[in-house]
This record gives C-alpha cells, structure tokens and sequence, in this order.
C-alpha cells in the first residue's frame, strides 16, 4: 500500500510497505525531518604515566598498594574504572570504579590494592556521559614492591 500526507509545513511524505520473499516487511519512507545534533569532544586518550608502591609495616603486608598517575586528553572524566586481570589480560579478577571530581586538568591518582605478589594486567577505563578512554599496563607486584 502507499498514501501521502501532509503535515503543517506543507512537505510531504509518502510511505509505502511491500513484501519480500523471505517473509519479512520492509517500510520505505521519504519525505523531510529536522533534528539538532550535538557534538561532543569526548574523552581522546588515557595515560598511565607513573606507577608507584605505597611502602607499608609489616604488620600492614597483606595487601600490596600501588599508585597510578593517569592523565588524559579530551574532555574531563566524571568516573574511573580498574579492571585487574591475569598476565595475558583474559581472566579478570576483580573491577573497582568510583566517581572522580577533576575541574581543571585531567590528572588523578588511583591507589588500588593487591592481595598477593605476582604479574597482572591493569586496564584503567575514564568515562563521562559521552565517552570513554582506556590505558592498560603489566605491572610486577613483589611484596610491597612494583614494576
């Protein structure tokens, strides 16, 4: 079928149907449409710059801390978002996020513990309503020391 209306504008819009062989329905529709669109910067690129071990007592060496200074690009992250994963970045095992407050330049510090020493991969995710940015690292923990 096919018919046309007409809208306050005078344009016109015509929409027809028709069947295809493979059962489905198409609808074709031509005519006139206004929208706005916004565009939006975005968050551009993540990176980690420095990594560094929080040196602890002994009593307090059950978890290995690590600092992460991230910058970005872009515009400005309203959340951070850690994924540790095994050393070939395949087996997640455990995911922290929190929401940042930045109001001049993107660059914040991350403070994540580990449980025990080994090799992981770090994937650190900024995101805003629009956007996301991700950095990803291999990182050493030996006993309250990184690499």
């Amino acid at each position: 079928t096919s018919g046309a209306s007409s809208n306050s504008d005078s344009s016109t819009a015509v929409e027809s149907m028709e069947d295809n062989p493979d059962g489905g329905c198409h609808i074709y529709r031509y005519g006139y449409d206004k929208t706005a669109l916004s565009v939006v910067e975005g968050i551009l690129e993540v990176n980690i710059i420095q990594m560094t071990s929080i040196q602890r007592t002994e009593s307090q060496a059950e978890n290995s801390l690590v600092d992460f200074v991230v910058t970005c690009q872009g515009s400005l992250p309203t959340d951070v978002c850690t994924v540790v994963s095994d050393p070939t970045c395949q087996v997640s095992k455990s995911m922290v996020c929190d929401p940042v407050a930045i109001t001049d330049e993107c660059s914040l510090t991350i403070r994540r513990a580990f449980e025990e020493p080994g090799t992981y991969c770090i994937n650190i995710t900024l995101g805003d309503d629009t956007s996301q940015a991700l950095a990803s690292a291999l990182i050493s923990v030996n006993g309250g020391e990184s690499t």
